[in-house]
């Protein structure tokens, strides 16, 4: 009978243990936990680097003044190379680390598989910059950046004020790209304005000949790039190659496109003049711009981008939600510490921060004012 019981008693504490481990109980914090993933390795590692840069720079200001209550933060970022089949790995290893909140994601298809994981745990998050529309479906998710169709709205309203013929490359293969299209095409239509559309994929996403000569061809004196900024630079290269000299107009994808482009002379000279959608001006006077600005060069040496600046910012609407929660328990749960969030952002909540001042509708979706940027 001895044995038998002992042996209960192993498999019962066998089991318990395994389900300490994957569902990271068990971990009394000495901190809140912040997780996150994001490209820190290969073609898209900028972003998820600014990311990281202006999430960290929020929690050392946090610390340094004094945290939620004396209790400190602490941020854990896994690299998920931009690609969703990553994703799940990096989210296990976080929930292990005793993640209790997050902001998500950096970009739009990973973040896709990180909304998909989270809404089982009913893990709070809110992405930086992750922009489809699908990223943040479930009531958990929540974005601080435009999301894609807003871009696409507002840049055709933009572009039908000054321009005649409107051409537009953009990556069918990509969710950002293609969401931020699908947007802009439906709201052209609204307007009863026609434009001529060249895609490109994932597979011919280095050389731009066709895609430019057909809009040279039609005519079109402004090109509207909803794309990030590493093809955008190759496509007005080659527009100057081809002597096509439209405008060019993009959104927040081609934010950290100066900085991209600072040490290639030609390339630098190319895109003065060019015009994009953004959030957040690294130039503007106002004090909580100034102040982030001013911090973050000197922790980093570099000025900010965008994705810097959106990741700063949520990390603060989290500290400010929980603040305003009245958190005052280190070892929440995820679950109860994203129903008392929510709570906050869903009210009478605004957040004003480096990226403008914003509200949240219940869908998840910010509120804000966008800015057109011209590069001089």
């Amino acid at each position: 009978m001895k044995k038998v019981v002992l042996k209960t008693f192993a498999v019962v504490m066998c089991l318990a243990m395994v389900a300490c481990v994957f569902a990271g109980c068990g971990k009394k914090h000495t901190a809140y936990v912040i997780g996150a993933t994001g490209p820190l390795t290969g073609d898209a590692a900028s972003y998820g680097i600014s990311v990281k840069n202006g999430a960290e720079l929020a929690i050392d200001q946090i610390n340094e003044a004094g945290g939620l209550n004396g209790v400190k933060f602490e941020f854990e970022m896994m690299d998920d190379v931009a690609d969703a089949k990553n994703v799940t790995a990096a989210y296990d290893s976080l929930v292990k680390k005793g993640m209790q909140i997050s902001i998500g994601s950096v970009t739009s298809g990973a973040c896709e598989q990180f909304a998909n994981l989270s809404k089982d745990d009913n893990l709070f998050f809110m992405t930086p910059s992750a922009s489809a529309a699908s990223c943040i479906k479930a009531s958990n998710a929540y974005r601080i950046c435009f999301g894609d169709p807003d871009q696409g709205v507002l840049s055709a309203q933009e572009l039908t004020k000054t321009y005649s013929k409107i051409g537009v490359i953009y990556n069918s293969d990509d969710p950002y790209s293609s969401g931020i299209f699908s947007a802009f095409k439906d709201e052209m239509g609204k307007l009863d304005k026609a434009f001529v559309e060249a895609p490109f994929t994932n597979d011919s996403k280095n050389v731009f000949t066709t895609q430019l000569q057909k809009l040279k061809g039609e005519g079109c004196d402004v090109v509207f790039l909803p794309i990030y900024y590493q093809e955008a630079s190759l496509i007005i290269k080659e527009a100057k190659t081809l002597s096509y000299t439209a405008d060019i107009f993009g959104c927040d994808g081609l934010d950290g496109i100066v900085k991209y482009l600072a040490e290639d002379a030609e390339g630098s000279e190319l895109i003065k003049g060019v015009r994009y959608l953004t959030p957040f001006d690294v130039n503007s006077t106002d004090e909580k711009v100034s102040a982030f600005v001013s911090a973050y060069k000197d922790k980093y040496g570099v000025e900010p981008d965008q994705f810097a600046a959106d990741g700063y910012d949520a990390i603060m609407v989290i500290y400010e939600a929980m603040k305003k929660a009245g958190v005052d328990n280190v070892n929440i749960s995820m679950s109860e510490l994203c129903d008392k969030v929510k709570e906050v952002i869903n009210g009478d909540f605004t957040y004003v921060g480096a990226t403008g001042s914003m509200t949240w509708n219940a869908a998840g979706e910010p509120t804000k004012a966008p800015q057109i940027v011209t590069i001089k």
